[in-house]
């Protein structure tokens, strides 16, 4: 298995467009409700809201490839641009997305890997990240790879509130 990770620009859009909806759809679509999925998902993904995030440069986006299939993305942010008031020492990781078929394959690890490398070369001081409660095996591997829960916040799912647990890691 080749793998490749590739900086997204905004020539990317359309491509991490297609990527996000099929992951975020695969990863909940079980858990809620058709029309919440369809809200969000209008709201999340569309092509100027990801231009918009693509455009920020607090914000970076990266796919990851599989034998030079889009396999998943990684989305992280700092400063301004993290979903939560965190401080300039702290970089976010506010997405980490790997379609079904390529899970279990330690895609997921590279794309926190190439996280934490940014967070280390900003010489931020913690990584953190939200994941909800209910995404048992996202945050297992989130504690595996020493991350320890220190709050919460809510996320909306369409009209539905739900809540993340905040994650965080100190870097050394």
């Amino acid at each position: 298995m080749t793998i490749h990770i590739k900086t997204c620009f905004l020539k990317d859009s359309c491509q991490l467009q297609e990527v996000s909806y099929e992951t975020f759809k695969e990863t909940f679509k079980d858990q809620n409700s058709p029309e919440n999925m369809k809200a969000y998902l209008e709201r999340a993904f569309n092509l100027n809201q990801l231009e918009k995030e693509l455009s920020n440069s607090f914000t970076q986006f990266f796919l990851i490839y599989s034998n030079h299939e889009a396999a998943g993305y990684l989305k992280v942010n700092t400063n301004e641009a993290q979903s939560e008031e965190m401080g300039n020492e702290a970089l976010e990781i506010e997405r980490i997305y790997i379609k079904h078929k390529f899970q279990k394959h330690g895609l997921g690890k590279v794309l926190l890997n190439k996280a934490l490398e940014i967070a280390v070369e900003r010489n931020k001081k913690k990584i953190w990240l939200g994941v909800w409660k209910k995404n048992e095996n996202a945050i297992a591997f989130y504690k595996k790879m020493g991350f320890v829960q220190t709050g919460s916040h809510s996320f909306y799912m369409g009209d539905e509130e739900q809540i993340d647990i905040i994650m965080t890691k100190t870097l050394l």
